[in-house]
């Protein structure tokens, strides 16, 4: 009993202390939740007044905005009122100016009437007075008019026949020079261009078991000859015959006369083939130097360099249009000198830019430059003088002519490759290039005739008169030339003269 007194008494003081504790939890969570609303309510206020301060922040900036656009406004309306009256002025001075010019056209009317009386009164004046002149000479205007032309063509031949014999004074002081000048002038209108050389020679044979032997076992002996000479050796079907092919003339003699000597000989392998060459080549640079010494005396030509002797030694080996080069050289240099002499200039000057205008064809240097600048710089740099210097590299119009030696140069160049049999030319491509070059102008309306002249480098075209006029002629002669440089080939150029004449025939009987 007492144990259950006492559990029952341990149970109502751990409730009425857990009661306690309850009551006690309440009244702090009942003071937690009044801070709570307390601050909240702070928490309000203070957001409150920040969006208002917000709002008040947002609606100055949109005042100043409102501001902004309505001053952008009235001055754009400012700026509009001002074109406005701009234009209105611009308007009002452009009236008056039409008013102005209608006033203007008015007066020219007046005045244009007025001037229209004049030149009536005017006519009828000359004719009175037209009147009295028959009248006072008993002469009409149409014999008055005839007596006046023969006194004024007597007049005229008088001053015409003193103007001709001033002329023939004047000309007679100056006859030698003008006569150089045209001479000049004219054959300078003859040269003619340069063309390809031979690059190949033919070493011929007398039996082409020969050629086994100059081929040699695996074809060691031509690589070898090859090689020690520089071209190429070819050997094929054709009989009695192996072609050397180069374009150095020097090298195509060397390989050449090896040759000549190995068959000659008879032993024929790589040692003998570049003892052989190497001799060779030593006698062709003597007979060179020997041949460049032998032309200048031949031509009375001294104190040239060297180095120019030998270039002229070496033109022996060298032709154009098969005509040999020293040949052609020996033959300008020899006109040149002549030419040179009837016209009073430097024969000695002459001489040696004839004889030396194509050694540029024979330096290995510089294959694209044309051949006249390259013997014009080896000139200048062994000392020649200026005017020869000019003359060798003015003959082909590569750099302008400065003396009076270059045109000279030039046409005796032409003169000793146009020369009937100096050069190697096939008839009928000629004569079918001719056919072609008159036969391009005929196909144009208006022409009656075509001549090609000059071997080809010109062609004269004429065209009826009546159908052709001056500006059509020459839009025609433009024609004709752009069509030849398009479909046709030629040396040089082709000039295209277009000729319209008119002619009145009369006979007296």
């Amino acid at each position: 009993m007492e144990i259950v007194i006492g559990i029952i008494g341990a149970f109502v003081g751990a409730f009425s202390y857990f009661l306690l504790i309850k009551i006690k939890n309440k009244s702090k969570s009942n003071l937690i939740i009044e801070d709570a609303k307390k601050e909240a309510e702070q928490i309000r206020k203070e957001k409150i007044l920040q969006a208002k301060e917000k709002f008040i922040e947002l609606k100055a900036e949109h005042e100043k905005e409102i501001v902004k656009k309505n001053n952008d406004i009235n001055n754009a309306s400012q700026r509009v009122k001002q074109k406005e009256n701009t234009l209105n002025q611009k308007l009002a001075e452009v009236n008056k100016k039409d008013s102005k010019i209608k006033q203007i056209q008015s007066s020219i009317q007046v005045q244009k009437s007025i001037l229209e009386k004049k030149e009536d009164e005017l006519d009828k004046l000359h004719k009175r007075q037209v009147e009295d002149l028959e009248q006072i000479s008993n002469l009409s205007a149409e014999q008055a008019k005839e007596q006046l032309i023969e006194t004024l063509k007597d007049k005229a031949k008088t001053e015409a026949l003193d103007i001709i014999q001033k002329t023939i004074e004047e000309a007679k002081l100056t006859a030698k020079q003008d006569a150089r000048k045209i001479v000049i002038q004219t054959i300078q209108r003859i040269a003619t261009e340069e063309a390809i050389e031979n690059s190949v020679s033919v070493f011929n044979i007398d039996n082409d078991a020969v050629k086994g032997r100059i081929i040699g076992r695996e074809g060691r002996n031509i690589r070898a000859l090859e090689a020690a000479t520089g071209v190429d050796i070819i050997v094929d079907d054709t009989p009695g015959a192996i072609i050397i092919s180069c374009f150095d003339s020097v090298r195509r003699e060397i390989a050449r006369l090896s040759l000549h000597k190995l068959v000659t000989d008879g032993r024929i392998h790589p040692a003998r083939i570049e003892e052989v060459v190497s001799k060779t080549k030593n006698e062709i640079e003597d007979e060179i130097i020997q041949i460049g010494k032998k032309t200048t005396i031949d031509l009375g030509i001294h104190g040239l360099h060297p180095e120019l002797i030998k270039m002229v030694g070496r033109m022996r080996y060298r032709s154009s249009y098969g005509q040999n080069l020293l040949q052609h050289s020996r033959e300008t240099a020899n006109l040149c000198a002549t030419m040179a002499a009837e016209l009073g200039l430097n024969t000695q000057y002459a001489k040696r830019a004839g004889l030396l205008h194509d050694i540029g064809k024979v330096s290995a240097d510089d294959a694209e430059t044309p051949h006249a600048i390259i013997g014009m710089k080896m000139a200048e740099k062994f000392g020649e003088k200026n005017e020869v210097c000019n003359a060798i590299g003015a003959h082909h119009d590569e750099i302008e002519m400065t003396s009076l030696i270059s045109p000279l140069v030039q046409v005796c160049d032409g003169v000793s490759g146009a020369r009937p049999g100096a050069r190697r030319a096939i008839v009928d491509e000629y004569i079918k290039r001719i056919k072609e070059l008159e036969e391009t102008a005929m196909g144009y309306p208006g022409v009656s005739n075509s001549y090609a002249i000059q071997a080809g480098r010109e062609l004269r075209v004429v065209v009826e008169s009546e159908k052709v006029n001056d500006d059509m002629a020459s839009k025609l002669s433009f024609q004709i030339s752009d069509k030849i440089q398009n479909e046709m080939t030629y040396p040089g150029q082709v000039k295209v003269t277009v000729i319209r004449e008119t002619r009145a025939v009369s006979y007296a009987k």
